[in-house]
């Protein structure tokens, strides 16, 4: 089953959004365009920096609006966040900032990561990253004398083939200043969507069970089995990454695609395109017809998060309670209705056990849903929809129905015990500039537009202020090849070995020489057509944040 976060790991915040924005001397945001896609806690980290002085450090290769209030901005090439991180942790360490008494009561394998970090020299680090010597010493010395310290970061981080290693280093750098599981600290994803944590949470990966209870684990297996009067496997499923690729290959012979277009936000759209049209049989949930749905044999209407009454989890783990505030138009059915009816239809003359209590999809509300959740999975055992109905602020773990939620993870200590330090080295790019292809492009979102458009294409206001596809570069590559903001040579046409796409030229300094910056929001324009569908080996996302074009005018 593609869609929902199959591409996604399962990390989460460690702190609050409140907690960080209040208690944190210091911030280092790194691979998040925050003000952007996440601007109410961006709004939230700017009032820290005005009124309260607190520090920030910003390492974007973009100028992104939150430099406005950066302390220092780092900005390192895109594909050496590896190396930017070794070196900042080798100062840390050559100056004496780290925190001995937190790695040696609490952590492991510090000596063998030490060993590859002190490999990491300024002056190398500078060369790999471009980023000044002057400017790491600063960073480290800001993220070594001002503790409590929070990192968060975003796919900016994670859509590498080295995101699992980015992510490890970050949680690195956080216990080598034994900035884990206090007020003000902590490892922080910013989740891309708004629920994507719940999606997580509830099962919408192919490794766990809900909870992050592991499929491999033959007791997690016997629990759910006995739950749901099922034979289930022990064998780790398939990403989306991999499903849709899949289908040329014979192994995915249908998809049921809900809220999700893989036309426009998975890589490589030449290639999607000729899976799609190879797909047996494709069933497609959406509000709107997509560009997915034009290959599609069936359409089932889904409702909108104002039509519909449940839970979403967001990105600091908190389960926060919707009402519905229209009833959905026509055919259409919130997402569990649509579910549930087609597994009874699926069961139909089937003998269920009576010894599985949830086997029988025999729900008459959402709230059903959440005392089965409850029941099966430790990390929501004391959620219900009572206690969020009289505001009871519930962050996972809930671990029963008196426990008060956990605001701060790992304090004390850390799920596993000890937490292990990662030795983390260099891992290149799939794909690296050459004669042929000699810019970087990185991808990602506008403020006014959201992953494929299918809502905010809709919005006049929206499409008012932001209306067409914008490739972003340099004014010096711009004057190089003759490219204007006015005049027959303001629109680009950049290519990949993919293809090809063309778009209006927005000539700012927000992008470094050498690089530019495009979106996926536009069918004729995608950002998309040009990437690749190299992998991280383990969570399997794509490296969107690093594909070699070429660019010219149009």
């Amino acid at each position: 089953m593609a869609g929902l976060a199959a591409s996604f790991g399962s990390g989460a915040m460690s702190n609050s959004m409140d907690d960080i924005a209040g208690q944190a001397q210091a911030f280092f945001v790194i691979g998040s365009n925050t003000t952007e896609q996440h601007p109410v806690f961006g709004t939230m980290l700017r009032r820290a920096v005005r009124f309260r002085g607190a520090k920030l450090i910003v390492a974007d290769p973009r100028r992104i609006d939150l430099v406005d209030f950066a302390t220092l901005h780092l900005q390192q090439k895109p594909g050496t966040d590896i190396v930017l991180l070794n070196g900042l942790m080798h100062i840390i360490l050559q100056n004496g900032w780290e925190d001995e008494r937190f790695i040696a009561e609490r952590c492991e394998g510090f000596e063998e990561f030490k060993e590859t970090v002190m490999r990491y020299t300024p002056q190398m680090v500078s060369e790999t990253t471009s980023v000044p010597v002057e400017k790491l010493h600063q960073a480290a010395e800001i993220m070594g004398t001002h503790k409590p310290m929070a990192v968060m970061w975003a796919m900016g981080i994670t859509q590498h083939i080295s995101g699992v290693p980015n992510v490890l280093n970050l949680a690195n750098l956080q216990m080598l200043l034994g900035n884990m599981g206090i007020p003000g600290g902590g490892v922080n994803p910013l989740r891309g969507q708004n629920n994507v944590q719940g999606a997580c949470d509830l099962g919408g990966l192919p490794n766990v069970y809900p909870g992050y209870q592991k499929v491999t684990v033959a007791e997690h297996n016997r629990k759910f089995e006995a739950a749901w009067g099922a034979p289930l496997s022990d064998k780790i499923g398939a990403t989306v990454t991999e499903i849709i690729p899949d289908i040329l290959e014979g192994k995915t012979h249908a998809l049921y695609i809900l809220g999700e277009d893989p036309l426009m936000s998975d890589p490589d759209t030449a290639h999607i395109r000729k899976c799609m049209e190879a797909v047996d049989f494709l069933v497609l949930q959406e509000l709107f017809p997509s560009e997915t749905s034009h290959y599609a044999d069936v359409m089932l209407p889904g409702a909108s998060f104002a039509e519909k009454t449940g839970t979403f989890t967001n990105t600091e783990r908190r389960i926060q309670m919707v009402h519905k505030a229209v009833d959905p138009p026509g055919e259409a059915l919130p997402d569990w209705k649509i579910i549930t009816r087609l597994a009874k239809r699926m069961l139909h003359g089937r003998t269920l056990s009576p010894d599985a209590p949830y086997a029988g999809w025999e729900y008459s509300s959402t709230a059903d849903v959440m005392i089965e959740t409850a029941a099966l999975t430790p990390l929501y055992a004391g959620v219900t929809h009572e206690r969020l109905e009289r505001g009871e602020r519930l962050q996972w773990p809930v671990k029963a129905l008196d426990h008060p939620g956990t605001p701060i993870l790992h304090v004390g200590q850390f799920s596993r015990g000890k937490g292990i330090f990662h030795p983390i080295d260099h891992i290149p790019p799939a794909e690296e500039p050459d004669e042929d292809y000699p810019f970087v492009m990185s991808t990602g979102r506008v403020i006014y537009h959201w992953h494929g458009g299918q809502m905010t294409r809709r919005a006049q206001g929206l499409l008012e202020v932001y209306s067409e596809a914008l490739i972003e570069i340099n004014p010096d590559d711009a004057a190089r090849m003759g490219i204007t903001t006015n005049g027959s040579a303001q629109r680009v046409r950049v290519s990949s070995r993919r293809g090809s796409i063309e778009a209006q030229a927005w000539v700012t300094d927000r992008v470094p020489p050498g690089m530019v910056y495009a979106n996926f929001h536009f069918p004729d324009a995608s950002a998309n057509e040009l990437t690749q569908a190299a992998l991280d080996p383990v969570a399997k996302i794509p490296e969107y944040k690093v594909t070699a074009v070429h660019v010219e005018p149009a």
